[in-house]
This record gives structure tokens, C-alpha cells and sequence, in this order.
């Protein structure tokens, strides 16, 4: 534990760590890339040995912040059934740019490893688009209303595109996460939202219903992650780097498909109320739980740092 060396020199210690980390694993997904196309016969194993090399980086991810920084790690929900060989739809809150590697880090050990719906244009990002393409990340194409007034063909399709995109993971282990609220909690988004959450923005519930359309069939169970940087600064992931975060909590709640309201999302319109009735519900709970988690693990027990401000606007 190296947390007691002054904030800077962490800071620059974690970040040069950091990016030597991706770029020495993300080189190697890259260069697997092109087998992928040319080998489409050993696309299975290839995709396997990427999973597994993300993993590393996961990893390495994992020592660094644990090394560097004098963080308490504190995940609850783990005693529950999880399996690698299962595959799960994960929702989640979403705070800064440090999310991605916290729950990658509080679930490596335990489900298969995470991918994340990306936006069609990402695919022809140099470096980025060929690491995620390798690692079969499903790309979406979404149209917008005007496209779809101009060209009413196009109404549907960007299901069908993103299904065949994720027809690669037909029997094979599958974890996907979705960011229900859409964009990182700030203040300003908060109070322009009129949210009614104390620490949340609204969930949109078209996402979610989108990843049930296409694979759908395949989750055995949805995972309800909730993310928690309890009296962290303003500025979480500088704060992280830093060791200024003294705590980081993680609760996984696992709900059952058969919970889930079932229906056509797109087509049947009180199907869509009573599914975001459902997930109003999941975010109340969540909603409480980040209030519970505050006050176990700031100091003092009151509300501090990055969610004062949301908490009394």
C-alpha cells in the first residue's frame, strides 16, 4: 500500500500505471482484430482468448487502485448465486468515468465478462473501434424520429441491426450492462430534470426494453447494481485517482427474469406503462439504498462532498 505518498505523485503514478495498463492490453485485443475477420472458423476461440485478455486488464486495474490508493472497497451481494456461465442484464447508477472499472472490479470473479451497448459510429474510431469490435461489444444503430418521419422503412430497424449483432452471443455467456439514467448525475442535469430522486437522475426506460429485445431470451436474471463514492469530492474520478476517496460501495441485487414485466415495448403501449411502473420501483429502492450507504460509510454520518449539493438543492 503505497496511499501514504502525497496526492500528486499518486495521481501521476496511477494515471502513467493507468495507461500503460490499456494500451498494453488493448494493443494485444487490437492485433487479434483482424483474425477475427480473416479466421471466421476460430471466431469463438478468438473471442474467448479477448474476454480473456480484458480480463487482465481488469486485473491489473484492480492492483493498481488497491496499491495506490488507500480506498475501502465495500461490495455486498456477492453471497448470492452468480455464475460465469450466466448470462445477465446489469442496471446501474451512473457517477463518473470510474464506474466502469469499479464494477468491472466488484464482478470479475463472478460473471462473464462485461459488455456494453456502444452507438454505431464508435466502431470507426481508430484503435477503440477495432478493441471493441474484438471483443464483441454489440453496436447499435439508432435513427432518430425525424430520420423515421423521412423514411418510414426505417422504423424497427435499428432492433433488427443491433439482434443480429448480438446473434454472437447465442449460447454463449452473455453480460450487458445499461445505464438506465442515460448520463452521469450532475447537479445541473438534477435540478434541470426536476428529478424526483434524491440521488438519481430519471431511469429511461427505453434502453433497458431495447436490450430485452434483443436478448431478452438469453438473460438468466437482471443484475441491480447500485454504485456509491460515499464523501467523495466533487470530481470523483480525479478524487479516485488521487486517493482522496476514502470508501467505494457496491450493492449487486439480483432480480429474477420471471419479475420482470413481459411484453412489446415499441408496439403495446400499456405494456410500456407497467414497465416503467417496474422500473420507477427498482430506482425508488435504489434511491433509499444510496441514502443507507451514505450514512454507513461517511464520516460522521451526514452527507458530504459530491452529494451535498444534489442532496439540498
Amino acid at each position: 500500500m503505497l496511499s501514504c505518498l502525497p496526492a500528486p505523485l499518486i495521481a501521476a503514478l496511477v494515471l502513467s500505471t493507468a495507461s500503460i495498463n490499456i494500451a498494453f492490453w488493448g494493443t494485444l485485443i487490437v492485433l487479434l482484430s483482424p483474425f477475427k475477420a480473416l479466421l471466421p472458423f476460430a471466431r469463438q476461440p478468438i473471442s474467448e482468448l479477448s474476454n480473456q485478455l480484458m480480463a487482465g486488464w481488469v486485473a491489473c486495474n484492480e492492483a493498481l487502485l488497491k496499491t495506490f490508493t488507500p480506498t475501502q472497497w465495500h461490495i455486498q451481494g456477492l453471497e448470492q448465486q452468480l455464475d460465469k456461465n450466466g448470462s445477465y442484464l446489469i442496471v446501474c447508477n451512473h457517477l463518473s468515468g470510474m464506474d466502469i472499472a469499479v464494477v468491472t472490479i466488484a464482478l470479475r470473479r463472478h460473471v462473464p465478462m462485461l459488455k456494453f451497448f456502444l452507438k454505431q459510429q464508435l466502431l470507426y474510431v481508430p484503435f477503440l473501434g477495432a478493441a471493441c469490435w474484438a471483443l464483441d461489444m454489440p453496436f447499435m444503430q439508432r435513427y432518430t424520429k425525424s430520420q423515421i418521419a423521412k423514411n418510414p422503412k426505417l422504423k424497427g430497424s435499428d432492433i433488427d441491426t443491433t439482434r443480429r449483432s448480438c446473434e454472437k452471443f447465442l449460447n454463449i455467456p452473455t453480460c450487458v450492462i445499461n445505464y438506465v439514467e442515460g448520463s452521469r448525475l450532475t447537479l445541473e442535469k438534477h435540478q434541470r430534470q426536476n428529478s424526483p430522486f434524491t440521488y438519481l437522475l430519471k431511469p429511461k426506460a427505453g434502453g433497458i426494453a431495447f436490450a430485452m429485445s434483443t436478448l431478452g431470451d438469453q438473460f438468466d436474471h437482471v443484475l441491480d447494481l447500485t454504485v456509491v463514492y460515499p464523501g467523495t469530492p466533487d470530481g470523483i474520478m480525479a478524487s479516485f485517482v488521487s486517493g482522496k476517496v476514502e470508501h467505494v460501495a457496491v450493492d449487486i441485487n439480483v432480480i429474477p427474469m420471471s419479475e420482470l414485466p413481459q411484453g412489446n415495448y415499441d408496439k403495446d403501449k400499456a405494456y410500456r406503462v407497467e414497465f416503467q411502473a417496474w422500473l420507477n420501483q427498482v430506482w425508488q429502492r435504489k434511491d433509499r439504498l444510496i441514502g443507507q450507504l451514505l450514512m454507513q460509510y461517511q464520516p460522521n454520518k451526514a452527507v458530504q462532498g459530491f452529494y451535498q449539493a444534489i442532496a439540498s438543492k
